[in-house]
């Protein structure tokens, strides 16, 4: 049986936080995914630290593991195993791979990084579709001005109809005596 049947996408999806503007994972949740100890997955990278810089991985602050408690991110600090917790972006993950020996955690981490992929895909999807849909309201909006201004000019034009004196008739008068 494949990883992809094992984990769905939603399950990856969910373990994604946005944390000081970047698209990150727990330390803890890739352990689980990884099926390593989440001792084990510090004590790696705290061998490797030169593989690791700040845009790879970065440590919660205090109050940002406070935060995340309030909003259920984590149960518990107890869940955290007693610290704070570590971070990775979607370069970290697949430096992760190389870090941990083990068919399991490169295949999870080539599912993790092609699920950041799709998310990236939709964000542009989306950011494409609202562009367009800006577009087609300037044109409604140009259109709706250009509508406005020939019902204008119709109005005006009927107002000096209605105000005209009727003509004097030209050409062959029939005598009517």
């Amino acid at each position: 049986m494949s990883e992809k049947s094992i984990i769905p996408n939603e399950v990856i999806t969910n373990k994604i936080y946005l944390i000081r503007g970047q698209k990150v994972m727990l330390d803890r949740d890739l352990a689980e995914l990884y099926d390593v100890k989440n001792i084990r997955l510090r004590e790696q990278v705290k061998r490797n630290t030169d593989k690791f810089p700040e845009h790879f991985m970065f440590r919660l602050t205090e109050t940002e593991t406070d935060f995340m408690v309030s909003q259920n991110a984590i149960p518990s600090k107890k869940h955290l195993g007693g610290s704070l917790p570590y971070v990775f972006t979607e370069h970290g993950i697949l430096q992760l791979a190389n870090v941990l020996t083990g068919d399991r955690a490169t295949q999870m981490s080539i599912r993790i990084i092609e699920v950041f992929v799709q998310m990236r895909e939709a964000l542009t999807d989306n950011l494409s579709l609202k562009l367009d849909i800006e577009e087609i309201k300037k044109k409604l909006t140009n259109h709706s001005k250009n509508i406005e201004l020939v019902f204008n000019y119709l109005d005006e034009l009927m107002e000096k109809k209605d105000n005209e004196k009727p003509r004097k008739q030209i050409g062959y008068k029939p005598d009517t005596e």
